[in-house]
């Protein structure tokens, strides 16, 4: 918006409907940036995970590491401003 010196804060809304539109209980990390339209690179969440910043609950299968949807959808909502 012109002239708005500020930026509001992200509905919780958004955050809900991430999940709710997701088609698994899980979301593997190399799926980050569709699950977040974007926002987030798998490998910034490998730096993230490496640095004990990441959400809680991950683990890996198969090979590739993923995060149970509910955990990587509290851990973007602390995140969000």
């Amino acid at each position: 918006m012109p002239g708005n010196s500020h930026i509001s804060p992200v509905s919780n809304d958004v955050f809900d409907d991430m999940a709710a539109q997701w088609p698994s209980a899980i979301v593997a990390r190399h799926m980050i940036r569709e699950f977040t339209g974007g926002l987030i690179a798998p490998k910034t969440m490998a730096n993230l995970d490496s640095l004990g910043q990441g959400p809680e609950g991950r683990f890996v299968a198969n090979g590739a590491t993923a995060y149970p949807v509910k955990n990587f959808v509290s851990w973007l909502r602390r995140r969000a401003k």
